[in-house]
C-alpha cells in the first residue's frame, strides 16, 4: 500500500471543487496539505469546505513561496492561465512536481517556455486534459493504434458549446490579457487535444474566428476552420460558446474501415462491412449553461495516474510536452483568423 502523497492546491475557482472531489476519492490516497489563492479569504473559505469534505485540517499558505519551502510532494495549480509562469517558476525550483489545469499559458510562446523550466528543473509536469481519460477516449485511442481501422482521411471536429453573458461579465475572463484568448483556449482545447491525439498532427489550417452577437467579449466565440493533416487527411472544425443551448462536443474520423465518432462520452464505430460497435457510456461534459456539469471522475484519473507516476518515476499519461500541440494548432489558428489566409502549424 503507498504512503499518501501530499499536495497543494494553488487556485479556488470554479474548477478547484471538482480537484477537491478527485483527492477525496483517489487511489492510491492523496492528502492535500494547504490551500493558495489570490484571497485570503477565499482560501480560508475553500480549506474550512476541504476540512469537512476530507475529514481533516487542511491549511492555508499566505505565498508561493510557503507552498515552495513546504514537504508536499506536488502542486494542483488552478488559475487563471496569466498566473501560471510566477507559480511554477519556484514550485520547480523547489523540485516540487506540478499538476497544472490547461491551458500550460496564455499562448504557446508561454507554454513552451513553461515545459522547458520544469525540464530544466528536471521536474514531472502533468496536465490536466481529462478528456482523454474517458472509457470512450481510450478505447478509441486503442482502436486507432491497433490500425484495423485502415488509413485517416477526413477529420470533424464540432464543439457547440453554450455560455451566457454572465460568464464573460467576470473580470479577465475572455480577454487575452488573462485567458489568451475565447472559446479556443478556453473550451475547444479539450477537444482538440483529444483529437490530436487520435490523428497525429495538423499541418496547416484556414480559420475565421469571429465574436457573434450574443456576447460582448474581447476575444472570438466562434471559430470555422479547415484543417490538413501530416498524414494528408483533411478536416474541418467549429467551435463555438454561442450555440445555445449548447451540446456535446464530437470527434468524427473517417478511416479505409471504419468511421469512429466520438460525442457524449461514447465511441461509436461503423465498420464498412455493416458492423457497429460502441464504448463507455453517456456522459455531459459541460457544454451547456453550467460549465461545471460534469463527474469528477476524469480528473480523478488524471490524478490517480500522476501519483502513480510519481511512485513508478515515469512520466504522466499527459505531459507538458504533449500539451504544447494543441497550444501550437491554437495560435495558428488564431493567426489565420486575424489574417485571413493559410497558416502552416509549427512542429
Amino acid at each position: 500500500m503507498h504512503t499518501p502523497t501530499t499536495c497543494a492546491l494553488i487556485g479556488t475557482g470554479m474548477v478547484a471543487a471538482t480537484h477537491l472531489a478527485a483527492i477525496r476519492d483517489a487511489q492510491p490516497p492523496v492528502r492535500l496539505a494547504g490551500v493558495l489563492a489570490r484571497s485570503d479569504r477565499s482560501a480560508r473559505a475553500f480549506a474550512a469546505s476541504a476540512s469537512a469534505q476530507l475529514g481533516y485540517e487542511v491549511g492555508v499558505y499566505d505565498s508561493i513561496a510557503a507552498v515552495a519551502a513546504s514537504d508536499v510532494d506536488f502542486a494542483i495549480i488552478v488559475t487563471p492561465p496569466d498566473a501560471r509562469m510566477a507559480l511554477v517558476a519556484p514550485l520547480a525550483k523547489a523540485g516540487k512536481a506540478i499538476l497544472l489545469e490547461k491551458p500550460l499559458g496564455r499562448d504557446s510562446t508561454e507554454a513552451a517556455a513553461l515545459v522547458q523550466g520544469c525540464a530544466d528543473a528536471g521536474v514531472p509536469l502533468g496536465v490536466v486534459f481529462q478528456h482523454r481519460m474517458r472509457a470512450a477516449s481510450l478505447a478509441a485511442a486503442r482502436l486507432v493504434a491497433s490500425g484495423t481501422l485502415g488509413t485517416l482521411g477526413l477529420v470533424e471536429i464540432t464543439v457547440p458549446w453554450w455560455r451566457p453573458q454572465s460568464y464573460y461579465d467576470e473580470p479577465g475572463r475572455g480577454t487575452y490579457a488573462r485567458d489568451g484568448g475565447g472559446v479556443l483556449i478556453s473550451q475547444a482545447i479539450h477537444t482538440l487535444d483529444l483529437a490530436l491525439s487520435l490523428t497525429g498532427p495538423v499541418t496547416h489550417v484556414h480559420a475565421m474566428c469571429a465574436t457573434t452577437r450574443f456576447h460582448q467579449m474581447e476575444a472570438e466565440d466562434f471559430v470555422s476552420a479547415g484543417l490538413r493533416f501530416a498524414n494528408g487527411a483533411v478536416g474541418s472544425l467549429v467551435a463555438s460558446t454561442a450555440s445555445f443551448p449548447g451540446g456535446a462536443e464530437t470527434i468524427t474520423l473517417h478511416h479505409d474501415h471504419a468511421t469512429l465518432r466520438l460525442g457524449e462520452g461514447i465511441a461509436h464505430v461503423h465498420w464498412r462491412d455493416g458492423r457497429t460497435q460502441t464504448h463507455g457510456t453517456t456522459a455531459s461534459t459541460g457544454g451547456g449553461a453550467d460549465p461545471m456539469a460534469f463527474t469528477h471522475a476524469w480528473h480523478q484519473s488524471v490524478l490517480e495516474d500522476f501519483v502513480s507516476a510519481l511512485h513508478e518515476n515515469r512520466p504522466p499519461a499527459i505531459t507538458g510536452a504533449d500539451a504544447l500541440a494543441a497550444h501550437r494548432l491554437i495560435d495558428a489558428l488564431v493567426q489565420s483568423g486575424r489574417d485571413s489566409r493559410a497558416v502552416a502549424v509549427p512542429t
